[in-house]
């Protein structure tokens, strides 16, 4: 059973579902690690948590989401 804080989201690009991050789970756990801790510190009025509970419903905030993954990839 895979963690929920792990779970792969999606993002919905011209009506087609690309998966945000890596195929790997380890991987993908490690980078939203990272995103996790560079985000909390940018943002002390929210949380990354917050952040990917809201894209599950926000192509905002699904976008935004994908750019702190590339950004800690990078």
């Amino acid at each position: 059973m895979t963690s929920a804080t792990h779970e792969r989201l999606y993002i919905s690009t011209n009506g087609l579902l690309r998966p945000i991050g890596p195929d790997d789970t380890a991987l993908r756990a490690a980078l939203e690690a990272r995103a996790a801790k560079a985000y909390d510190r940018c943002h002390s009025d929210d949380s990354f948590a917050d952040l990917k509970r809201r894209a599950r419903f926000s192509k905002e905030d699904q976008g935004l989401l994908k750019d702190w993954l590339a950004a800690v990839e990078a």
